[in-house]
């Protein structure tokens, strides 16, 4: 039982996660002709708990309940592995990656997210401004106008030969490296990180 405890806190490689994660769409389909998606299941709970007639919300979300059990056990998994079964190691950051989040200010790498962004102290700051509540909105906004998030689009989409989600995976990755070498330093500075 110590190993297989020992096995299942450290990090899979690529070639064991990947294929995982990828067997998951033939699965969903050949069980039950599901498409994965984890952004629409928001959708389905605003149906169930919102009473008014809006047309967007008014569909038979029952249907979908699988939906809702799947992100349920997303939920239930993550809270599982981060209390029982986490990694105590600190977290592995490349060299180069470390000195360019140092210049940020970034150097905890003891969680799986940055101490230095993440905290109750940052929630009402402009930092927090920019990164939870604009950064949630256009993450929220930009889902709904593509019709799914980078994973659906990615994993479900590329996988059954979507055109959109091939262009809309292009455009993540674009918009990605765009902020990543391009605007994140100018905006960092702005918020005065």
């Amino acid at each position: 039982m110590e190993q297989f405890i020992e096995w299942i806190t450290q990090p899979w490689p690529w070639y064991v996660a990947g294929p995982l994660i990828g067997l998951t769409v033939p699965i969903l389909l050949l069980v039950g002709n599901k498409s994965f998606g984890i952004s629409s299941s928001l959708r389905h709970v605003c149906a169930m708990c919102v009473p008014a007639n809006i047309p967007f919300f008014t569909y038979n979300w029952k249907k979908e309940m699988w939906n809702i059990v799947f992100v349920v056990g997303v939920l239930l998994g993550g809270f599982f592995a981060t209390t029982f079964i986490s990694n105590p190691d600190t977290i592995v950051v490349a060299e180069s990656t470390q000195q360019d989040l140092a210049a940020l200010g970034i150097t905890d790498y003891s969680k799986l997210l940055p101490a230095e962004i993440f905290n109750w102290e940052n929630l009402f700051t402009g930092k927090g401004l920019l990164f939870f509540v604009i950064g949630g909105f256009l993450v929220g906004f930009g889902t709904r106008y593509a019709g799914g998030c980078t994973s659906g689009h990615a994993i479900m989409g590329i996988s059954s030969l979507q055109w959109p989600s091939v262009v809309a995976t292009i455009f993540f990755m674009i918009g990605g490296f765009l902020m990543t070498h391009v605007l994140l330093e100018p905006l960092m500075k702005m918020v005065g990180f």
